[in-house]
């Protein structure tokens, strides 16, 4: 298992977090997704090696900012 930390903007509340998650979730590969509007943190556990810009992309699409750790 892999833990890949991003840093995220942006996010103000759980419906925030819950938007970030639902995106990073369809990357193939993600085995969960631990993601917290007070920290700003993102934290993506895969079998393998995560894309960080596929990350990057979902986290955009979900509305906000990432950057790895």
């Amino acid at each position: 298992m892999t833990t890949t930390e991003f840093q995220v903007t942006g996010m103000t509340c759980g419906h925030c977090e819950m938007s970030v998650r639902e995106e990073v979730t369809k990357i193939a590969g993600v085995d969960s997704v631990d993601v917290s509007h007070q920290t700003g943190r993102l934290l993506v556990t895969s079998d393998v090696p995560v894309d960080t810009s596929a990350v990057i992309a979902a986290v955009d699409e979900a509305g906000y900012q990432a950057v790895s750790a």
